[in-house]
């Protein structure tokens, strides 16, 4: 399981160095991609008069943002990203969480802000099943490629802002995938000299979490790999994507010593690993 960061997805030269990663990962399985797109929503809201709203760092979803989100991260990104990787003869296919439901989304809760405040995020979902998502498993079977962009599906066939990091955990705890990487623009997770933390356990991403060490961004990247590794994804590591040899030898920041959950969800066999 691979989740690309936005910023990854915006130059050539970026996209080409990803494409190189997924064809090599493809090589040695199954790969489900999952990918986001910040700045460039951020920059087509603006085209259009929209103010972005967030706080703590988080992205506050109206119907107005909605709408952009949907059109740029499932439209216009989705698509270059597939593109590309069908030209290197990688079988990508374009989809979003809506698709066949695979997911499907409960609206998130009122966020406590770093002030105190309650703060409503909008139109944003959180993971709110826990089968398998068969379509995944078929076309990946099928030796297809998925490409998700961070989209859920919500109640009354609402579709929701998802965060992308968020969305891959979770992906990757229901396929029950063997690692799982989170590239973005930063070499991992940094310590307070700048310097990438090479190794978490558990107890020292609470440790950051809690002391105000990580920003809400890296929190929920945190938080989301923590749900991986306690659900017995084996490796899961946070990278800088823009060079392909930091994706395929984890070189970032590695996450351990989560142990199993309670989670007893089926691993399809017919799935090669690693996602």
């Amino acid at each position: 399981m691979l989740k690309l960061g936005g910023e990854l997805l915006e130059s050539r030269d970026d996209i080409q160095a990803l494409v190189a990663a997924s064809a090599s990962l493809r090589k040695d399985g199954a790969l489900v991609i999952v990918h986001g797109g910040g700045r460039e929503i951020d920059s087509a809201a603006a085209r259009v008069g929209l103010t972005k709203q967030s706080i703590d760092g988080l992205r506050i979803t109206d119907a107005a943002t909605l709408e952009i989100v949907m059109a740029v991260v499932g439209g216009v990104i989705n698509s270059r990203l597939v593109a590309a990787l069908v030209e290197q003869n990688v079988r990508a296919v374009g989809l979003t969480g809506a698709d066949a439901g695979i997911a499907r989304m409960a609206r998130a809760p009122a966020y406590r802000a770093r002030d105190g405040r309650l703060v409503d995020l909008g139109l944003v979902g959180e993971p709110d099943d826990d089968s398998t998502p068969e379509l995944l498993v078929d076309l990946c079977t099928a030796g297809y490629v998925p490409v998700i962009a961070c989209l859920g599906l919500g109640p009354d066939a609402q579709v929701l802002n998802v965060n992308a990091d968020t969305l891959a955990a979770d992906f990757a705890v229901r396929l029950g995938a063997e690692r799982l990487v989170i590239a973005g623009g930063t070499n991992g997770v940094l310590d307070e000299a700048g310097r990438t933390i090479g190794s978490l356990d558990a107890a020292a991403i609470e440790r950051l979490i809690a002391g105000g060490g990580a920003q809400a961004g890296m929190v929920a990247k945190l938080i989301a790999c923590r749900k991986a590794m306690q659900a017995g994804v084996s490796e899961v590591a946070i990278v800088d994507g823009h060079e392909a040899r930091n994706i395929l030898d984890l070189r970032g920041t590695r996450l351990r010593g989560g142990g199993r959950s309670s989670f007893t969800g089926p691993r399809p066999d017919t799935l090669e690993a690693p996602f």
